[in-house]
């Protein structure tokens, strides 16, 4: 953790102690390398470097620029020990090349089982593409449902740039902000609900699967759905 630290340090960690608990209450570990235990201590890691970083001249509240660090320094941690795998990535592009295909031979976005013939695969391992697309949001919600090719997503995708955005990048981010309210429309009314317990309630997975009476891979694969359908919206 670097040079030991100051007692007004140690006070604000643990002043902050529930937000690092919070943010990976959210996460799911998975069948990864890393458990829940190691996702809090990297956790922690990245609210300590939020605390020396931090510049309270630039009038960004403390707890929002922390929570982008805690959260980019255990995704990145997550990266690393293949969270998202590149055999992961190559299907979900896979995927996509097959949508695209079949969408220009019907004229028409294709039914689920239409992918898996196209695709070679069976429904349940449909299931699990639609849950690498569900842990890519987790890394950024913009790369799942922006970026074209599908690459393995990087830290630098999630940490907030410290300098200010040119008016080119302020205009695509209003026009995604527009986009995603108008995808957001097209979704029926379970959709939505999900997408308001996850990001607005910020419920669990394990949350959201008992108030909807559903299981956990269950969230999370409607979750994947979800964005698929809003990214081909989008597209």
């Amino acid at each position: 953790m670097g040079y030991p630290m100051a007692a007004a340090e140690n006070d604000l960690v643990m002043k902050h102690i529930p937000l690092v608990e919070r943010i990976v209450s959210r996460i799911d570990a998975g069948d990864g390398a890393l458990d829940k235990d190691d996702l809090f201590s990297i956790g922690v890691i990245g609210l300590i470097d939020a605390i020396r970083k931090f510049d309270p001249g630039k009038a960004v509240p403390f707890e929002a620029y922390a929570t982008l660090r805690i959260k980019g320094n255990i995704i990145d941690e997550m990266r690393k020990s293949g969270r998202v795998s590149r055999d992961r990535i190559g299907k979900l592009n896979r995927y996509y090349s097959a949508k695209e295909k079949l969408e220009k031979e019907l004229m028409r976005n294709p039914e689920e089982h239409e992918i898996c013939k196209e695709l070679g695969i069976t429904e349940k391992e449909l299931a699990k593409l639609h849950e690498t697309v569900h842990h890519l949001s987790k890394v950024s919600f913009e790369m799942t449902l922006f970026h074209k090719d599908g690459k393995e997503m990087q830290l630098a995708d999630v940490i907030a740039d410290d300098s200010a955005g040119s008016p080119e990048e302020e205009f695509l981010r209003k026009e995604r902000k527009h986009l995603l309210k108008e995808a957001m429309e097209q979704l029926t009314e379970r959709e939505k609900t999900i997408l308001q317990l996850y990001y607005v309630e910020e419920l669990t997975l394990k949350e959201i699967a008992y108030a909807m009476d559903i299981s956990i891979p269950r969230v999370s694969q409607i979750h994947g759905k979800i964005l698929l359908k809003m990214r081909d919206y989008m597209d």
